[in-house]
């Protein structure tokens, strides 16, 4: 029996569970392509860049998940270019087949055109990122404790976390809480010293697409923890370690922490036609790319407009991309059978954000319902537990935050740099 051939790029939440509901299925050869040899949970990766969880936690080697999954194949490599007229996609480790093309590739961080920043923001999508982060924080921790000129001090001091969604308000609440907790214990030198966050966003409240009451306790939430809230500003620039507002003010760091918006990624062989707003493929109600015949897309790098309930596109969240690569799977055997296709419809199960130690919001649309504190809490952390790829993840994950609850502190704070030298002399 010919098998149709499945090139899907991209493992996150979408990629990774079509491949899940294909895995099996004698009628398909499936073929998974991603940058990484991993499945990364980017929701928490927050707590890895701040030193609460290791990265192997909330990351799965793709070859290990594929155990026994006899149909699915992994190719490590980055998406170059689409050659829909031989069906053939570019990739930097050669090309691959297909008969149908899947693009599950995400996004990446929208710097907004400026330069500046692209070049010395630390934005956080990848475990690199996270580890980076990390390093980098820790590096001028130790840094401000020998620094005696006062103006560096306070640039060192300093964090500026520019973006108010959940990732930008849950780093800040974790900042906050190691502030309070940790800071004076693992650094003596400073104490007396506090450092100062800064959240900065461009819209008039946090977390822009949650409820009113979330907004409002998360705002008076943070504002306690000492976090400094900066609504209705947008950065124009950085630059000499100067963040730059667009009214003109400034504020001195070394740390800008970016978090304030993503875009898609374009890739050369697909017209411009393909593409929407922040860069999404259009897609019809089957996630079929508008204009092709053979190329879907799914997840955060797809932007569907006939679900009726969401007229001007999904909400980038696991949760659409976890639906879409079920419902696309679905679609997929019903064209290999000769059956109806299914358009796509996104079930809202709601929102969560944690913003520190027994504080997180939660909205749930059926029934309207919203939720905040310790029950929110322990909601988020049921949903992001079971949320983990596989057991192991989940029980690793567990033990660390036990251990973060009870003691209030982890032990994780550690700068582990590649030796660069090595490694660029191996690539050559």
């Amino acid at each position: 029996m010919m098998k149709t051939k499945i090139a899907i790029i991209g493992g996150g939440f979408a990629g990774l569970n079509l491949v899940k509901h294909l895995a099996g299925k004698e009628e398909f050869d499936v073929t998974l392509v991603d940058m990484n040899n991993y499945h990364l949970f980017p929701p928490l990766l927050y707590q890895a860049a701040t030193g609460f969880l290791d990265v192997s936690n909330i990351a799965y080697p793709f070859r290990k998940f594929f155990h026994d999954k006899v149909n699915v194949h992994f190719r490590l490599g980055k998406l170059q270019k689409v050659m829909p007229e031989g069906n053939k996609v570019l990739l930097s480790t050669g090309e691959l087949a297909y008969d149908c093309l899947v693009l599950a590739t995400g996004t990446e961080p929208n710097y907004f055109g400026i330069e500046n920043i692209r070049r010395a923001a630390l934005p956080m999508k990848t475990a690199d990122d996270a580890i980076e982060i990390r390093n980098y924080m820790l590096q001028k921790m130790e840094e401000v404790t020998i620094e005696v000129d006062e103006m560096r001090r306070k640039k060192l001091f300093s964090v500026v976390i520019a973006g108010g969604g959940p990732t930008g308000v849950e780093i800040a609440g974790m900042l906050a809480e190691m502030r309070k907790r940790i800071l004076h214990r693992d650094y003596p030198e400073l104490t007396g010293l506090q450092p100062r966050i800064h959240l900065v966003d461009s819209a008039s409240a946090l977390l822009g697409a949650m409820s009113v009451h979330s907004q409002k306790y998360t705002y008076e939430v943070l504002l306690k923890m000492g976090v400094e809230i900066h609504l209705n500003t947008q950065v124009k620039d950085y630059i000499n370690d100067t963040v730059i507002f667009s009214d003109g003010k400034t504020l001195e760091t070394q740390i800008l922490l970016w978090t304030a918006g993503v875009t898609g990624k374009i890739f050369e062989g697909l017209p411009h036609e393909c593409y929407g707003r922040g860069n999404r493929l259009l897609v019809n109600e089957y996630n079929k790319v508008s204009g092709t015949r053979d190329i879907y897309a799914i997840g955060d790098t797809c932007l569907l407009t006939s679900d009726r309930n969401f007229p001007q596109g999904h909400p980038q969240l696991a949760q659409v991309a976890l639906q879409q690569g079920r419902n696309l799977a679905a679609n997929l055997v019903a064209v290999i059978r000769n059956q109806p296709l299914t358009p796509f419809a996104y079930n809202d199960k709601g929102s969560l954000a944690i913003i520190g130690r027994n504080k997180a919001v939660a909205d749930f649309p059926k029934p309207a319902l919203h939720l905040e504190g310790f029950m929110a809490w322990g909601i988020w952390l049921f949903v992001h537990l079971f949320s983990l790829v596989t057991y192991r993840n989940r029980f690793m994950t567990l033990a660390n935050w036990a251990v973060a609850f009870f003691t209030k502190d982890q032990s994780l704070r550690m700068i582990i740099r590649p030796r660069s030298d090595q490694q660029s002399s191996r690539n050559e």
